[in-house]
Parts: structure tokens; C-alpha cells; sequence
């Protein structure tokens, strides 16, 4: 049986009131229990997280546990966490399922807990998201999706549904974009999916076995998500240097593998996820012969691709691809708004074909308003000048951050120097318990995330980034944090 994925609570207790924090945790418990909205089976989250989520300190959780305990509703079991054991309180009421069952019985993993935490302190009021892969909210083009909208309006006559590939006007202008990076894909080859995320999972049930291995950076953003190892599949990571990755370290396990077409390489060579590198021109064109003598395809993820700060841009492996070997991922969540949903696959005719006759079966296309709209800041001119004066903000952003860094961090920690992007990797010197820099941070009001989410190991690293906040916010936070991390260290 599967392991029980931990409740995620939004809830906080009161610090202004009369009745002491413990016993208030005690008391929501209880009610959560009494209503059955929290079942016997309920797997409660840890310790540390939730005194992060609570923004108490430990020692007030395990005071709330042990009450709790001795009132036999909760019990720690082995290997499976605290859980709810007992409800009292329906005992007099016919006998509901057990949902328990049913919860783990699904076959798409949960996240780690930490992610967990992440994705819900991300909407607490007033926590610094320091680590977020977002940009600021503020940077969003109001005037200009005013106009977009104002077009809309005078022109759409209706918002059915899309053909399976997508809107045939927003290939149209994704093609003629794409070609400014060397990417010549006529929109036949082009699928529009509902962002980057839903182009893996497509990818993950239409063109791979169970048991194929997927071969990535180590870091990788890819290690945070668990999209492929829901659907059966095995995660190697490769390790990294100031290049890219460091393929060469493919050939022995490529030798190995039993079956043929049973493994895929999945890279962000531009502006990588986490770590903020981007992969040297000669390390691709080595990659490409690589993977090209060894059959090995290659999902590129060019999420960031738009990003450079540089007027030299780096050229996608998608434009050196030859033979069709290259997946090429494409996304508006990173450079313009997540909450457009619109990302887009480009492959051979009989790739997209096969994945979009998939997509219709999930959801039966992407938004129609959000790929009119994307299709409108295209085709007008209107996003290239966006993308011009948002890295021209990012890089201002980055270059303060680095300055910060430098003031403050260099006595206790490293760092890269990232061409674009949203992401600095900072990794601290000696030996340091990274959760409870989360939950301390977490207390100070300062989100982060820790590099081991998106590792194979463990690792004291953290990914930061500038996107999210403005230069002040990013020196407030960073300061505080870099308090934290000394008195740890001492």
C-alpha cells in the first residue's frame, strides 16, 4: 500500500488570543476530527513543518502532539508519520468510508513535503518569496494587455472550441517567433498545451514506456515534480559544471540498458533551473553529436530561453537538430504571466499529432480567450518589446542581488553568475540542517527554496531569485537571512 501524502492545512492559530497556541492546535485538530473532514488514516504533516506552517516554534507542536496523543485521536505510526487513529466522537454515527484507501490508491505520486509547504506559504500575506519561480506580479504589462483586451473584444466573435493542435493564429506567431532563435517550425509541428507542465505530462503517457529511464541534470527542475515517476519511470541524474552537463558520464549507463528506445534526456541548457547556467555553445554541439550516435532523444525544456541578458543568445539544441531528435518546450509562464496557462511543444508532425489527440481527451484544448490574447501580444509587436524591457529590468535586478550577496554572504557561502533568468545557486560552506533554515526563515517571514527539492542528494544549497521582488525587498530579506545562517553556523 502507498503511503498516506500528509493533509495540507491553511489554517493558523491566534497569537493574540487568551487561549494558549498549543491548546488552540489541539482544538482545531479535534474539530477537524469531530467533522469528518479529516478522517481515521489522516497522515498529519511533520513536526517542522508544522511549526513552519503555524509560524510557532517546535517544541508548541509537539506539546499540541502529545495532548492530542494521550487522547488517543493521534498516534506516530512507523514509517508513516502521525496519524489520526480515533474519532470518539462518531462512534454513534453510521460507518463512512475509508478514504484513506481511496487517497493512495491513485497513481500520480504526492510532492515531497517541503514542495507542499511551498506551494502553500507561497500565498501567505507578507511572506517574502525569495526562492518563487515567478516573476513579479508588478512587472505584469497592464497597458499593454489593456489593448490586447480592447482588440479582443472588437474582434472575437466567439470562444468555442480549437483545433486539437491549437489555435491555427497562435502556431502562425509562434513559428514566425520561434524563427528569431533559429527554430524554423511551420505550425503543423507546433502543439499548444495549457504551460510546460502539461507538455511533460503528455510526453510522460504518450511516448514512453513504464520502467524508461529519464536522463537530466543533477540539479534539475525536474526532480522537484514527480509527473514522470507517477507514470512508472526511473530519474538519473547527470552531474553539472560551469558548461552544462557533463554527458559524457551517459556512456556507461547507455551500454547498460536492456531495451531500445526506453530512456530520453530531458535539459534546460538556457538559463538552467535551478542552478542559473547556461550550457556553452561547444558543450551543445558535443551534446548533439552525443546523443545523435547514441539515439537519444532530447526533450529541451527552453523556458528561459527568452531570457538572456546578453545580445549574444545562445543557440537552442532545437536549431542545430538535423534529424527531428529534438522535443523543444516553449512557455509564456516564465517571460509574460503563469496565469495564461499557455506553453507549446514543437516536434515532428507525427509527435504532435499523436500528443495532441491525447490533449483533447484531458481537457480539449488550452484556454481559447488566453491563446487569442497570447496570439494578439505576438502577432502586434507588443511582447518583443515587453521581453526587451523586462530583461533590462531582471538584469538590474540580478546585478543588485549578486552586490547583496557579495556584502553579505561571501564569509559563509558561494554562488554562479547567472547570463539570465530568474535563479542565483548559493550553496553554504560547512555543514548546516537545511530544514530547520526553512522553518526558521519561514518564522522571519522569508520563503525559501531548498536545493535539495531539486537534487539527488542532499545538498546545502538554495535557489534564489530576483524575479519576484524588487531590489529593496531582495536586500531586506537577504540581510535578515544571512542573520539566520550565522547563527546557525556558530
Amino acid at each position: 500500500m502507498k503511503r498516506i501524502p500528509p493533509i495540507q492545512i491553511e489554517w493558523k492559530p491566534d497569537k493574540n488570543s487568551v487561549t494558549p497556541v498549543y491548546q488552540q492546535i489541539v482544538q482545531f485538530v479535534c474539530e477537524k476530527v469531530a467533522k469528518g473532514e479529516w478522517p481515521i488514516g489522516t497522515r498529519l504533516p511533520s513536526q517542522r513543518t508544522l511549526a513552519a506552517l503555524f509560524e510557532v516554534n517546535r517544541s508548541t507542536v509537539v506539546t499540541a502532539l502529545e495532548e492530542l496523543t494521550s487522547y488517543g485521536i493521534i498516534e506516530g505510526c512507523h514509517g508513516a508519520g502521525t496519524q489520526i487513529i480515533s474519532n470518539t466522537w462518531a462512534l454513534l454515527l453510521p460507518p463512512s468510508p475509508d478514504w484513506s484507501n481511496y487517497v493512495t490508491s491513485g497513481f500520480f505520486r504526492a510532492n515531497n513535503s517541503i514542495i507542499q509547504a511551498i506551494n502553500h506559504l507561497e500565498f501567505v500575506p507578507g511572506m517574502m518569496r525569495l526562492g518563487t519561480g515567478e516573476l513579479d506580479p508588478r512587472l505584469f504589462p497592464e497597458k499593454m494587455w489593456k489593448r490586447v483586451c480592447e482588440s479582443l473584444s472588437q474582434n472575437t466573435t466567439s470562444l468555442g472550441y480549437l483545433e486539437p493542435l491549437g489555435l491555427p493564429e497562435l502556431r502562425e506567431a509562434i513559428s514566425h517567433h520561434m524563427e528569431t532563435f533559429g527554430i524554423y517550425a511551420p505550425p503543423s509541428c507546433i502543439l499548444i498545451t495549457s504551460g510546460s507542465l502539461q507538455a511533460l505530462q503528455l510526453i510522460s503517457v504518450c511516448l514512453l514506456k513504464r520502467g524508461s529511464t529519464i536522463y537530466t541534470e543533477a540539479p534539475t527542475y525536474l526532480k522537484s515534480l514527480q509527473v514522470f515517476q507517477s507514470a512508472g519511470m526511473n530519474l538519473s541524474g547527470i552531474p553539472m559544471d560551469d558548461k552544462g552537463i557533463q554527458f559524457r558520464n551517459l556512456q556507461h549507463s547507455l551500454k547498460n540498458e536492456t531495451q531500445q528506445n526506453s530512456s530520453i534526456l530531458y535539459t534546460i541548457p538556457t538559463n538552467h533551473n535551478p542552478t542559473g547556467i547556461t550550457m556553452s555553445e561547444a558543450r551543445r554541439k558535443e551534446l548533439m553529436n552525443f546523443c545523435t550516435t547514441n539515439r537519444l532523444p532530447i526533450i529541451e525544456d527552453g523556458a528561459y530561453q527568452e531570457l538572456c541578458y546578453d545580445a549574444n543568445q545562445p543557440t537552442p539544441l532545437k536549431a542545430m537538430d538535423e534529424t527531428g531528435m529534438v522535443i523543444y518546450l516553449g512557455s509564456a509562464s516564465k517571460s509574460l504571466a503563469p496565469g495564461l496557462r499557455i506553453g507549446w511543444i514543437i516536434a515532428a508532425e507525427s509527435i504532435v499529432q499523436r500528443l495532441g489527440d491525447v490533449k483533447m481527451q484531458m481537457d480539449y484544448g488550452a484556454s481559447s480567450i488566453s491563446q487569442w490574447a497570447f496570439a494578439e501580444f505576438l502577432s502586434s509587436g507588443m511582447y518583443q518589446h515587453y521581453l526587451t524591457n523586462l530583461k533590462t529590468e531582471l538584469k538590474h535586478r540580478r546585478d543588485h542581488a549578486l552586490s547583496v550577496l557579495s556584502r553579505y554572504y561571501k564569509d559563509f557561502a558561494y554562488w554562479n553568475l547567472p547570463n539570465g533568468g530568474f535563479y542565483i545557486w548559493l550553496t553554504i560552506k560547512g555543514n548546516i540542517n537545511m530544514e530547520l533554515l526553512f522553518e526558521n526563515a519561514v518564522k522571519n517571514k522569508i520563503l525559501l527554496n531548498p536545493g535539495a527539492v531539486y537534487d539527488f542528494k542532499h545538498n546545502n544549497s538554495l535557489r534564489l531569485s530576483y524575479a519576484y521582488t524588487s531590489c529593496e525587498e531582495f536586500e531586506h530579506a537577504a540581510i535578515t537571512l544571512a542573520e539566520i545562517i550565522r547563527e546557525q553556523l556558530e
